[in-house]
């Protein structure tokens, strides 16, 4: 799942969610296992709910 978590600020929703995390003064190592897991938690959903992945728009505060 680190892997993945490299190709996630092609994403917009990932890189609007790195872009915050670095903002807030996260390294890049930080912020990638916090992508990660985010991703995993996706999964377990997914399979949990028997759906697809939707991308979402970002959400912006």
């Amino acid at each position: 799942m680190f892997l993945s978590a490299f190709a996630a600020p092609h994403d917009r929703a990932s890189r609007t969610y790195y872009d915050r995390c670095r903002a807030r003064g996260k390294t890049h190592t930080q912020v990638l296992l916090r992508l990660a897991r985010h991703r995993i938690s996706v999964l377990f959903a997914m399979l949990r709910d028997g759906t697809f992945y939707e991308p979402r728009t970002p959400w912006i505060a």
